[in-house]
């Protein structure tokens, strides 16, 4: 498999975790289908996975959220076809990619149903969301919207992930079933088999029993 994470200190990586898998996603894209379907089969298999299916309220992601980000030993961003037009989504995959250079999280790309292009050179409906921000200077300073151009960027460039691109699979199942097969390698290499079989699920978020 080709998971590939950021060099940093070991000791960052070394520190234990709450979550295997943080998800990003645009809940009006995604929540009813793909995205619950990859969730569901993480649960199916044990991984400890958190999912914020609540809409944010305000102009900025709470500290929890960036906290769940933090605690997370990968992140998997869903990008659908209105991904850049949420800010909070934008603002995720910016700490995303955060922890990626500092702590080395792994950072795995998924494109639904979207050009893995259009991400990373902000063209299509990528373009017209930056349109809009850019007609708010004031709410949306160039600086801000520079930054998520760049996480947009590097996210979809992260190489040999264009294979989790929705055009290339036969069908969804396919996609989710290759994304979790490759996700339970990666986990294997954090925690002995053992372990791995005694993870059950609670509630929206998997976790650990004593």
């Amino acid at each position: 498999m080709a998971l590939v994470a950021a060099s940093s200190s070991s000791s960052a990586q070394s520190l234990p975790k709450k979550y295997d898998v943080f998800i990003s996603f645009r809940g009006e894209d995604t929540r009813s289908n793909f995205t619950s379907h990859l969730y569901d089969a993480f649960c199916r298999k044990h991984i400890i996975t958190y999912i914020d299916y609540q809409l944010p309220k305000g102009d900025d992601i709470s500290q929890s959220l960036l906290q769940a980000i933090e605690d997370s030993y990968i992140s998997v961003v869903v990008f659908s076809e209105n991904y850049a037009s949420s800010r909070w989504c934008l603002d995720e995959l910016t700490h995303i990619l955060h922890c990626k250079s500092v702590q080395r999280q792994i950072v795995v790309p998924v494109f639904y149903k979207v050009e893995p292009t259009h991400v990373r050179n902000q063209t299509g409906n990528y373009m017209q969301a930056f349109e809009k921000y850019e007609r708010d200077r004031l709410k949306f300073p160039e600086h801000k919207i520079q930054m998520w151009k760049q996480a947009l960027h590097e996210a979809a460039g992260l190489a040999g992930y264009e294979r989790y691109d929705s055009h290339t699979f036969s069908d969804e199942s396919e996609m989710v079933r290759k994304i979790v097969k490759d996700i339970l390698q990666e986990l294997n290499y954090k925690y002995p088999p053992a372990e791995l079989n005694g993870l059950v699920v609670v509630g929206i978020v998997v976790k650990l029993t004593s």
